[in-house]
């Protein structure tokens, strides 16, 4: 499966801000491109749809930015790549249905519906916080150096 460069920028992201969150904080798009190293433009492509999908809260003025709009522990991959990746979520369209419909139905039932289920279920699984938590035990993974 392959997720967009936005949906992976979008991700991230919000793992930031969910990382470095303090009560009432906002972050700009300038400091979150500068920590993440990810263009500012495209940044503001990635939060117009994270603000669209009510995913993030904005403040504009001098001490304004975004901010998560609920709980990480609230908002799942999926509500993310759902603003990102519609294609990764449509229904599997109707193969040879006029001359063969058994077969259209043997995929659907088989294939595409299960496989469809399960990567809803897998996302939807997946809070943010989950993912906050997993990169904060890399981080203490990563302090380790081993010399040769």
């Amino acid at each position: 499966m392959k997720i967009s460069a936005k949906g992976r920028y979008a991700l991230t992201s919000m793992i930031y801000i969910a990382q470095n969150s303090d009560k009432g904080q906002h972050f700009t798009l300038v400091s979150i491109s500068e920590n993440l190293g990810i263009s500012k433009l495209y940044l503001e492509q990635v939060f117009n749809l994270l603000k669209k999908g009510n995913l993030v809260n904005s403040i504009k003025g001098a001490q304004g930015g975004y901010r998560l709009s609920r709980d990480p522990k609230l908002i799942s991959v999926y509500d993310i790549l759902f603003e990102f990746e519609q294609s990764l979520f449509e229904l599997a369209e109707k193969t040879v249905s006029d001359k063969h419909p058994e077969i259209d139905n043997a995929l659907r039932l088989t294939v595409f519906e299960p496989i469809d289920i399960t990567i809803k279920e897998q996302f939807k699984g997946i809070t943010l916080h989950d993912l906050v938590i997993a990169a904060e035990k890399s981080k203490k993974n990563d302090i380790f150096m081993y010399y040769i």
